[in-house]
């Protein structure tokens, strides 16, 4: 993807429909520096904005990733390609988000876990020191809040990680 060529597309198409910048960015709910960062291609819209942005320009997503308007014969080939590339250029993998957000809790969590299991471990050497039998309860303890831990971070790793893909299949 070349965002200057797309970038100087959405500038040419805007101009075709006769809309500034601000118009074009109150017609989608944005600022008109974000418009002209894309028109310079400093950066490009979010995802979010696809649709609506190519709907307003009166082009496809195709021409849109493309930068250019596409002749129907060429259309198939150059779907590919864009598919191809949007595949290739994309940001984070499925693999990739579930590491980061569960390094993510981890941080997050590691002072709460650290004291935790302290606790826990100091409860089970005290109950060794005593001989009282109480260190098999902790232990069975810091099992199920292990267990229990791990559930909520796989629930935090679900609900971000997965959320893309649960919010399109909910719409």
């Amino acid at each position: 993807m070349d965002q200057e060529k797309i970038g100087k597309f959405i500038a040419t198409c805007r101009k075709e429909q006769n809309l500034t910048q601000e118009q074009l960015a109150e017609k989608l709910g944005v600022t008109d520096k974000s418009v002209s960062r894309w028109e310079n291609g400093r950066c490009l819209p979010d995802v979010s904005l696809y649709k609506d942005l190519c709907n307003i320009l009166g082009i496809t997503l195709n021409e849109f990733f493309s930068g250019e308007k596409i002749k129907e014969e060429k259309f198939k080939e150059q779907a590919d390609n864009n598919l191809f590339n949007a595949l290739e250029n994309s940001s984070f993998t499925l693999k990739e988000k579930i590491k980061y957000y569960g390094d993510k809790w981890d941080k997050e969590h590691f002072f709460e876990l650290t004291i935790a299991m302290l606790i826990i471990v100091g409860f089970i050497i005290y109950g060794f020191i005593k001989d009282n039998g109480i260190q098999f309860i902790f232990m069975i303890i810091g099992f199920t809040y292990g267990i229990w831990e791990n559930n909520r971070k796989k629930a935090y790793i679900e609900r971000n990680a997965y959320r893309q893909i649960c919010n399109k299949k909910d719409k």
